[in-house]
Order: C-alpha cells, then sequence, then structure tokens
C-alpha cells in the first residue's frame, strides 16, 4: 500500500511553528510499519480508531482502506487538518463506498470526547508527555461510564509513554511489533500495544 493507491499525499517531514513547546513536528508512520500492524493484529472487530495527531491521515487511511474500521482522526494544526479533509475528499472519490466511516476533526486532543464506540486509540509521538496523560485521561473516564475493552498502540514509543502507562495507569503491555529491516537499523522501529480491560481488575 502507498499514497498513490490510496489517492492521498501524505509524505515528507513538516516543521511547523507552534507556539506549545508540547507539540511536535509532522511525520508519517511508515507503510512498512503499517504493514506488519495489519499483519500481525486483527482490527476487523474493533468497533472504532482514532488517530491522535494525525498529520495528514496516512495512518487513517491505511486502517479505513485495509480493516473498514470506523477512523477519527484528530488533529490540531490547521494546516495539517485542512491537508487532511483534502485527503478525505480525494480518497471518498475512489473508495468512498466502502464500509466504515472515516472523519476528521480539528482541536486539542485532551478536550477531545472520547465515544463509547471507540475502543483503539493511536499515537506516534504526537505530542508531549504531559498531553498524552491528559488525553489517557479522557480515554479512562470514557471506559469508566461505558465499560469495555481499549487499546493503545503507539508507534516508535518514547521512554516517557512507556513509564507512564506502564508506572501510572492500569494499562499492560500486551505486545511488541518490531517492524522487520527498519528495527534492525534502529531498535525504536517498533509498536507497542497496551491494553485494558476493566472487567479483568
Amino acid at each position: 500500500m502507498n499514497d498513490y493507491k490510496l489517492r492521498i499525499k501524505t509524505g515528507d517531514l513538516l516543521e511547523l511553528v507552534s507556539s506549545s513547546p508540547h507539540h511536535n513536528r509532522y511525520e508519517a508512520t511508515p507503510y512498512e510499519a503499517l504493514e506488519t500492524l495489519a499483519e500481525e493484529v486483527d482490527l476487523q472487530d474493533v468497533a472504532g480508531i482514532v488517530d491522535y495527531g494525525c498529520g495528514k491521515g496516512r495512518v487513517s487511511f491505511y486502517l479505513h482502506h485495509r480493516f473498514g474500521v470506523n477512523v477519527m482522526g484528530i488533529e490540531l494544526n490547521p494546516r495539517l487538518y485542512q491537508m487532511a479533509l483534502e485527503n478525505q475528499a480525494s480518497y471518498l472519490r475512489k473508495f468512498g463506498k466502502r464500509k466504515g466511516s472515516i472523519q476528521f476533526e480539528r482541536g486539542l486532543a485532551e478536550d477531545y470526547e472520547v465515544r463509547k464506540d471507540q475502543s483503539m486509540f493511536y499515537f506516534f509521538n504526537p505530542f508531549s508527555v504531559q498531553l498524552f496523560s491528559s488525553v489517557v485521561s479522557r480515554i479512562m473516564a470514557s471506559v469508566s461510564q461505558s465499560p469495555r475493552k481499549v487499546s493503545i498502540i503507539l508507534y516508535y514509543p518514547t521512554m516517557e509513554y512507556l513509564d507512564f502507562l506502564d508506572d501510572q495507569t492500569p494499562f499492560q503491555l500486551m505486545r511488541e511489533l518490531k517492524i522487520p529491516i527498519l528495527s534492525e537499523q534502529n531498535e525504536h522501529e517498533r509498536f507497542m500495544i497496551y491494553d485494558y480491560h476493566p472487567i479483568s481488575d
């Protein structure tokens, strides 16, 4: 899979001027990594996925196309958000009849109200661990109101993210997925997948 097949444009690094030190630059998850995730983790039955700091939307489009799941991309930067909408229009012209919905919302990730039909949450280091902790609190609040199993997928995770989940939340590490070839050159090229199921507490 690639941008051309999905009718989108998500490549290139993008350094963006931000008034906050908590937000990181845009960089899309490599397709090689997404292929590994799709081959190793069955997302077919996931009701809804939230892609935090979605940028131009590569992960959102890929997961929607591959699994037919409902995907919500959250992006604060207005330029990236507009690019995601342009990609959405192009993608839907070709794949609009596919199962599941794909939507984008502009706003602060920590303000997003997690819906009860959303159970998987994707992060590629979009912001500081302080904001990450606030987002996880939102996820936990949603689970408290509507108990269900939820998963957090981290790509190229920072130690701050891992330490926070391990030490300050009930999430448990379930899998580490190393990306073939890429992980041989860089040990950080991996997915870390955490689950939380309140019923099992």
